[in-house]
């Protein structure tokens, strides 16, 4: 059996439903009183802690 092509307007949308889907577990647990803490060793987190400590020194 052969593969069939998806048409151009199927591809966009397989693709733009992924990246919604990952974009909304990226923001998941961003919320202030989220349920589950983010981890300390987050992308975002290292990210916060070193813009406040910039905004602490500048200060």
């Amino acid at each position: 059996m052969g593969v069939t092509r998806l048409k151009r307007k199927d591809r966009r949308n397989k693709t733009v439903s992924r990246v919604e889907v990952q974009f909304l577990k990226l923001g998941r647990n961003i919320e202030l009183g989220s349920k589950s803490k983010m981890s300390d060793k987050d992308q975002i987190s290292l990210n916060n802690a070193i813009l406040d400590q910039l905004s602490a020194s500048a200060k």
